[in-house]
């Protein structure tokens, strides 16, 4: 019989087989050479086409859409981090997915910030499965709820129960994004159901997390850690960063810190450039060391919101975590996750906040003084008193005007540090710089 090449094959696609001349199938050869006349098989031209059919319907199954092009050839084995011990522990994840996707066994859990790489690594194990022709289900979690809520819709290409017996025995489940769904009971039944299901029966699955195992809810977080069933990996660590919940603008905290701060400001009195001066040293040395408390009194705009942004900033540059809260808003964002639509519940708010290893508390004093406020503020204030966490307060109010169990904390010399800053608002001297350059202005005119 003719032979056709796998070269001549993609080169001649279109043509007619010279093998089995365009008849599809062909006479297997007997052991002299001849052929079998008694017997007919599918050619090889049709057996090649079979193969892309079904490999396009592998692709189709496997919901990777443009993650197609996500492979383990196109991923840096070091990850793109530039910190040496995230390439380290990046390069020890690639190894475990690419063994893992040559043999799905058990539970293969990644998790790590955005743009870290994990997605990658899992469209990667998905795509070298379809390489070798072996069926794997990618999805995101929100995606996958969305999807089994519309197949109760009666205009639904498949019903409910067929949708999520699809998802429940894929040979291989690769869910992404889990944790940013939104947490209604129906999304967490439906999501428990399928996780119980998958480890039960102990089948191949990836899980994707942006959010910390520990941080999950206590039924994902014990199957995700099982160490019979799941291999987790961090592929990068979080890097220490200053939280923001307030008013302010981000970029404008930000940019607040002790290089372009002004004590020396031309229209103060010397007593309040030195007092201003005396404050800035203060917040130098608690940001270098922080230790118990510190205290900022003043007018608005004297600066010490520049300061304690200053020292959150100055934590930062140094790899170490820092929690800024502008407090009235911080209550609004607070009774804002009573919301069903919340993305962030009460308690991981709260404690966040209640917990953080530096804590600035900006504008104390000007929320609204309703029994709940002040019960969540002195929750907040006595947790952190008793645990000599650190922490920086600022407020325009004198300390008699602050709740006597809250200002009593906040005065304690063992633990805090009060400094009244006597400087007007910096505002004031823009005003008067302003109206002497017109005053010079008109006179040379």
């Amino acid at each position: 019989m003719d032979t056709w090449s796998d070269a001549e094959d993609e080169a001649r696609q279109g043509e007619t087989c010279p093998i089995c001349k365009g008849t599809g199938f062909v006479h297997p050869l007997l052991p002299s050479g001849k052929p079998d006349f008694s017997k007919v098989v599918a050619c090889r031209c049709i057996r090649r086409e079979s193969d892309r059919e079904h490999q396009s319907r592998l692709e189709q199954y496997s919901n990777l859409g443009s993650l197609t092009r996500l492979t383990f050839a196109n991923l840096f084995p070091q990850g793109r981090s530039g910190n040496p011990d995230n390439q380290k522990r990046f390069e020890e994840v690639y190894e475990a997915a690419k063994a893992f996707a040559a043999e799905p066994r058990g539970w293969l859990v990644l998790s790590g910030p955005s743009g870290c790489g994990k997605t990658h690594l899992a469209a990667a194990i998905a795509n070298e499965r379809l390489k070798h022709g072996h069926p794997t289900l990618f999805i995101t979690v929100p995606d996958l709820l969305d999807h089994l809520r519309s197949a109760f819709s009666p205009d639904s290409e498949m019903p409910y129960d067929e949708s999520l017996d699809q998802v429940r025995n894929a040979p291989l489940l690769i869910l992404d994004d889990l944790g940013v769904q939104t947490g209604t009971p129906w999304a967490k039944e439906k999501l428990d159901q399928l996780l119980n299901y998958r480890s039960n029966n102990e089948l191949p699955t990836v899980i994707v997390t942006i959010a910390p195992i520990s941080e999950l809810e206590e039924r994902i977080r014990t199957r995700l850690s099982n160490p019979g069933l799941s291999h987790t990996y961090v592929v990068e660590e979080k890097q220490p960063s200053v939280e923001y919940t307030g008013g302010l603008s981000l970029e404008l905290l930000k940019s607040m810190t002790f290089d372009n701060f002004d004590w020396k400001r031309v229209n103060l009195l010397p007593e309040q450039r030195q007092n201003l001066e005396q404050a800035y040293r203060l917040a130098l040395e608690f940001a270098k060391s922080p230790d118990g408390w510190l205290v900022l009194q003043g007018v608005n705009g004297c600066g010490k919101t520049h300061l304690a942004s200053a020292i959150a900033n100055y934590q930062l540059q140094a790899g170490k975590p820092a929690f800024f809260v502008v407090v009235p808003d911080f209550l609004d964002h607070l009774r804002s996750t009573f919301s069903p639509d919340s993305k962030v519940s009460y308690d991981q708010l709260f404690e966040s906040v209640k917990t953080a290893p530096l804590l600035v508390l900006d504008d104390f004093g000007e929320q609204a003084t309703t029994p709940w406020a002040q019960e969540k503020l002195y929750q907040v204030i006595n947790y952190r008193y008793n645990a000599r966490l650190a922490t920086v307060v600022t407020t325009c109010c004198s300390l008699d005007e602050i709740e006597s169990r809250i200002s009593s904390r906040l005065v304690d010399p063992r633990l805090s540090l009060a400094f009244n800053i006597t400087a007007p608002d910096y505002r004031s001297d823009l005003r008067s710089n302003r109206r002497n350059r017109r005053g010079s202005k008109r006179r040379q005119d």
